[in-house]
């Protein structure tokens, strides 16, 4: 199959671009490269800002003369805090760059999309695992954004689209060198980096009510990630699709303290953490239910939470 992958130079997006293609797939990558690096890619780029003005024009022209068989749509901004200082930035970049690709896919015949979506859609859910047909009550603009798309895209089956959303869960280590998550906005990039500059990691909250008083959530290797976003696009083929949401994680949690530990093990350093305050909108716990996933996909994650740490220290 031929793919367009909307921010495929970004970690994520470049870990499914080599997946995709060691599936034998080729791709095509759009990407304004704010976040992004040319240099983790080595298939033809587009650089287009996907919430700019003449977006869908662009698009659309690219869209036309080569025809593509399906769209991985991963371009978007996505760390939370920013999203609460600049909601309107979220809203028009996330909401805006994903109306332009509807547009430009519509008036090219374009119907199969995977959607990049977020466990973020969730908020704040009282239970111990997440199914897809749960309350989706998300606590800050970033997550809004991903239920949006979901709306969107959904809505977008009325012209003929195909399309599935994947709410990933914490995405973290890396596939291979050179594909490392250079933002560091969730806990094993920011505590890697902590340790490397000569820091101290920091545990927000000790007093949360799960075993060892931090929060747990689900980990999920970025290299079983992406291998969800090739399968959805298989699954995108098929005459029948009973569901078009599914949780991408791991089934099972791990704490704060559990995910510090073994970065303590890889990294061969006893440094004891500072405990700080909680802080506000962190859930107690977040982890996906994976039935679907695996009973619709065949989906199930290859990679534990060791390999993950092991994987985006020694890369």
């Amino acid at each position: 199959m031929k793919l367009l992958v909307t921010g495929g130079a970004g970690y994520i997006g470049s870990h499914v671009v080599l997946e995709a293609e060691r599936a034998g797939h080729e791709c095509v990558v759009v990407d304004n490269l704010s976040t992004g690096l040319e240099s983790r890619i080595n298939c033809r780029l587009e650089k287009i800002d996907m919430a700019s003005s003449d977006a869908a024009e662009k698009l659309s022209g690219l869209l036309a003369s080569e025809k593509f068989d399906s769209v991985i749509h991963l371009a978007a901004r996505k760390q939370v805090g920013e999203s609460v200082e600049m909601p309107e930035r979220y809203y028009l970049d996330n909401i805006g760059g994903l109306a332009n690709l509807l547009l430009a896919m519509r008036e090219t015949g374009h119907q199969s999309l995977v959607f990049s979506s977020s466990a973020a859609t969730y908020g704040m859910p009282d239970t111990d695992q997440v199914m897809e047909d749960g309350p989706t009550k998300p606590i800050n603009p970033y997550g809004e954004t991903k239920l949006i798309g979901e709306w969107m895209v959904r809505n977008a089956a009325r012209w003929g689209l195909r399309g599935v959303n994947l709410r990933y869960f914490n995405v973290a280590g890396t596939g291979q060198p050179g594909l490392a998550d250079t933002a560091a906005l969730n806990l094993i990039p920011i505590a890697i980096g902590q340790l490397r500059s000569g820091k101290t990691p920091v545990i927000f909250g000790t007093d949360y009510p799960t075993a060892d008083g931090s929060c747990i959530r689900d980990y999920v290797h970025v290299g079983d990630l992406a291998r969800a976003h090739v399968m959805a696009v298989d699954y995108l083929e098929r005459a029948e699709r009973k569901f078009d949401t599914f949780n991408v994680g791991t089934g099972s949690g791990a704490s704060v303290i559990e995910v510090l530990d073994e970065l303590k093990r890889v990294s061969g350093s006893d440094f004891k953490p500072i405990i700080g305050e909680r802080r506000a909108g962190d859930p107690p716990r977040l982890v996906a239910n994976v039935e679907r996933i695996e009973k619709e996909l065949g989906f199930r994650a290859e990679f534990g939470l060791a390999e993950i740490v092991e994987s985006a220290w020694n890369l």
